[in-house]
């Protein structure tokens, strides 16, 4: 059993609804496994969450061949992100609505709209990048270590 299942395994409701979450978004019908991984690791980097950022990363080069060079330039500016526009849009804002929440105004969510973003996209995206928060507090709170 992997580290993070195994913290979540003290509370087995817990347990499920994380591996739900999970499932959720692997299977994603419009939210590609890329920017998925992007929003986790650049959200875990602002919490310092080296088992996330680690994880995602080696998701990023080992799945979706980026090189380190890339991931770094990301970790540095999320403008550089080796996504398509419409992605990198979603990215930013989804940083935005995690870091600075009261910042988020209509435009925002109307700009993703006008790339072809629905609500439920816009939703569903920045739910993740705020439950990666949470997993970030978890990990760090226990000293998750790396397993992989």
């Amino acid at each position: 059993m992997s580290n993070t299942a195994q913290i979540f395994s003290a509370s087995p409701e817990l347990l499920k609804q994380q591996m739900s979450f999970i499932g959720h978004y692997l299977n994603h019908p419009t939210l590609s496994p890329a920017l998925c991984a992007c929003i986790r690791m650049l959200v875990s980097d602002k919490n310092s969450c080296s088992y996330c950022i680690d994880f995602n990363a080696s998701l990023l080069i080992n799945l979706f061949n980026w090189t380190p060079k890339e991931v770094e330039a990301m970790r540095s500016d999320p403008c550089n992100a080796r996504l398509n526009d419409k992605e990198k849009a979603m990215l930013l804002f989804v940083l935005k609505a995690v870091r600075t929440p009261h910042d988020v105004n209509a435009s925002d969510v109307q700009a993703l709209r006008e790339l072809g973003y629905n609500d439920g996209e816009i939703l569903d995206a920045t739910n993740h990048g705020a439950r990666m928060s949470a997993v970030d507090i978890i990990f760090n709170a226990f000293k998750i270590e790396k397993d992989f």
